[in-house]
């Protein structure tokens, strides 16, 4: 059963709105042009989200724009904290859908949110909670960026500061690609995050990873790949069918060349499937020349597949074998667990009903 709809209403979104668009407004409420300034820097500087506390501006104008505008258009719905520190927050759209987003605290202090770019998935992987509850609808670059800005707003507030950002939430980020560009440079300038510690994950959308080498922005880049022959890969990602793993590694190269940048290799290991020392040596050769490293993680549990993480026995076989052949590789810690909040646990927490799988857009 899907959620209601949140209440309509006539106010604007101010995360939607740019500083010329706000400027605009205020000069139409007979304001100076520095007041768009000031309303920025309390909204994405300080992390404020209440008119009221914008000290600087006169009070019968902080009253105006509470009228006027409102602080993004997600309604938190629950929110879970994990023995580790990561924070989980289901949130409803204005139509009713859900998304999740996560925030992973680190002890060197980085604070990184995951953040989702559709509700549901379209792509399918057998292995992902996102990808066995379908596809809903893509969101908007603003609805993309609000999921950071309520993290960010909230560290602020701590007296911290959101670090890092990554698109491994629910959805495939390059399915709804003007969205996620837009929503990426939002994050970048409005939040202060460098282009570096913003990382988009795919599947392997390959015409959108050769039009996102083009985009100039030095954002990271990251393949969700998990197997290295195309049986086995068809097997678990109904995606490679369209985009054969040769075709993709083509387009990683292309993407290094382009970009100077190195790509990373994301790999669930899912005992006794994907994580023998053979798998991995064919993993090495398949890799070989390309400016990369792999990141591997034993897999994490879903209701919708059976299968298993590795042991650690294997885990640091398959790792040790890439080394030993020139692929850097990590174990990269599993956060979460406890509340559903790691990678391929994503999903909407009610019931819904779930349109079937789209057509992948090339």
């Amino acid at each position: 059963m899907t959620l209601p709809a949140a209440q309509p209403t006539t106010q604007d979104n101010i995360y939607a709105l740019t500083e010329e668009q706000l400027q605009a407004g205020l000069e139409a409420l007979g304001q100076p042009k520095f007041r768009a300034r000031q309303v920025c820097d309390w909204v994405y500087r300080r992390g404020v989200t209440s008119f009221d506390e914008m000290t600087n501006l006169p009070k019968d104008l902080r009253a105006d724009l509470a009228g006027r505008y409102r602080f993004g258009h997600l309604s938190l719905v629950t929110s879970q904290r994990s023995q580790d520190g990561t924070e989980k927050r289901l949130y409803r759209l204005p139509d009713g859908q859900l998304i999740e987003s996560v925030l992973m605290p680190y002890g060197d202090g980085r604070r990184t949110a995951c953040i989702s770019s559709q509700a549901g998935c379209a792509m399918g992987c057998t292995f992902c909670a996102t990808g066995q509850m379908g596809f809903e609808r893509h969101l908007s670059a603003e609805e993309i960026f609000e999921q950071a800005q309520r993290f960010s707003a909230d560290l602020q507030r701590r007296g911290e500061r959101l670090s890092n950002c990554v698109l491994m939430g629910m959805g495939e980020p390059f399915h709804n690609y003007d969205n996620v560009v837009k929503a990426l440079r939002l994050i970048m300038e409005r939040l202060d995050i460098g282009a570096r510690r913003i990382t988009v994950s795919t599947v392997g959308l390959v015409p959108k990873i050769k039009r996102f080498a083009e985009e100039g922005l030095q954002v990271k880049l990251a393949i969700s790949l998990h197997a290295t022959r195309d049986e086995e890969r068809e097997a678990i990602m109904p995606v490679n069918k369209r985009y054969p793993v040769r075709e993709l590694i083509d387009a990683c190269h292309d993407f290094v060349r382009a970009t100077g940048r190195r790509v990373t290799f994301e790999w669930a290991l899912i005992q006794g499937q994907n994580d023998s020392v053979e798998e991995a040596a064919r993993l090495a050769a398949l890799l070989r020349g390309l400016l990369c490293h792999v990141n591997v993680i034993p897999l994490n549990p879903t209701a919708g597949y059976g299968g298993a993480p590795s042991d650690p026995e294997r885990v640091g076989a398959f790792v040790q074998t890439l080394e030993e052949r020139g692929v850097p590789a990590t174990v990269r810690m599993r956060r979460g667990i406890d509340i559903d909040a790691g990678c391929g646990q994503l999903k909407s927490s009610a019931e819904q009903g779930l349109a079937p799988l789209v057509q992948i857009e090339g």
